[in-house]
């Protein structure tokens, strides 16, 4: 009797493994989609997600938080923007410093925007992930509805890529969003943008520096980088037309001086609240940077601080960028 009880005892100390994906309705039509669209093989996929189970952790860490509390720039910003990172760049782009002028020279992106992405996103490698990729996309694809699409879609890309690659799709790591190597491409970014820029004959973003330079840079490239134009001014703003001009978002809407004729006052930071700048008349976004209980950075988002957006879409994730980037080209004049 005692053994009994030490027995069922034990079993509810143990934790609960989560059931795997083999036989659910969802994953058979996903399953049946692969094979129609692709030419995988049924039974090979059934056997794939029969041996994977849902990660709970993974939807815990995507879930919003209850308490969103309030975003503050300033706590955004000194996440990344601080002397660990900022030491971890300059080591990085004296190492890699002949790769980074070669993807500077061939895609226009400044080399210390790429280096400010790789150090923003894993830390120059040292936080890559530790999920399995193909299980943290399941679970998100077939137990996180609101996100379902998305990495549905992500997921057929994972398999793609696999097919292509040649290698056992159970073997790829990343985060627990499905994000991989140095620069954290999901699978789609990584099938559609990513390149062997070391001539190893292979693409490598989780060992190579310089694969994920090459990558980076292409990407930005790809999605509208302007060659030697800015990306984003401090400017002092006021006026009637503010709250509007934040309203519309981060695409480049209007020139500096058409902004002005929509009511919103812009000024040059640090020489008088009366003196006007010549901003360069390019279309630009009026960018807010908000932190409580402190006085609103405001930035004209130019086309490039726009693209940097496309890889993270968030004006606070893109001015940490040009920031770190900014720390980073001190060191590389």
């Amino acid at each position: 009797m005692k053994n009994l009880l030490a027995c069922l005892l034990l079993l509810l100390t143990q934790p609960v493994l989560a059931e795997s994906f083999g036989g659910r309705t969802d994953v058979k039509q996903f399953i049946s989609e692969m094979v129609e669209r692709h030419g995988f093989e049924r039974e090979a996929l059934e056997v794939l997600f029969a041996r994977t189970r849902s990660i709970p952790s993974v939807i815990r860490y995507i879930m919003p938080p209850k308490d969103p509390g309030i975003r503050s720039w300033q706590a955004y910003r000194g996440r990344f923007v601080e002397p660990r990172r900022i030491a971890a760049g300059r080591h990085f782009m004296h190492e890699y410093r002949t790769n980074l002028a070669q993807a500077e020279a061939l895609w226009g992106v400044p080399r210390e925007i790429i280096s400010a992405i790789i150090g923003v996103e894993t830390i120059y490698g040292r936080n890559q992930g530790k999920f399995g990729v193909f299980a943290a996309l399941a679970t998100l694809a077939f137990d996180y509805p609101p996100r379902a699409e998305l990495f549905r879609r992500e997921l057929g890309e994972l398999l793609l890529l696999a097919r292509e690659e040649g290698r056992d799709v159970l073997s790829y790591r990343g985060s627990y969003a499905g994000a991989m190597g140095l620069p954290q491409f999901l699978p789609s970014s990584r099938r559609q943008f990513a390149i062997d820029f070391d001539g190893s004959g292979r693409i490598d973003l989780a060992s190579s520096a310089i694969d994920a330079i090459g990558s980076v840079a292409n990407y930005l490239a790809q999605h509208g980088w302007q060659r030697g134009q800015p990306i984003a001014e401090q400017t002092i703003a006021s006026g009637d037309g503010l709250g509007n001009a934040v309203l519309a978002g981060l695409t480049p809407s209007f020139t500096p001086g058409q902004w002005r004729m929509q009511n919103v006052d812009l000024q040059k930071v640090g020489a008088g609240e009366t003196a006007l700048h010549d901003f360069p008349a390019l279309p630009a976004a009026l960018i807010d940077l908000v932190t409580p209980d402190s006085a609103t950075e405001y930035r004209l988002g130019y086309q490039n601080f726009y693209v940097i957006t496309r890889y993270n879409r968030s004006s606070f994730y893109a001015a940490s960028v040009m920031d770190l980037a900014a720390e980073l080209g001190k060191t590389s004049q």
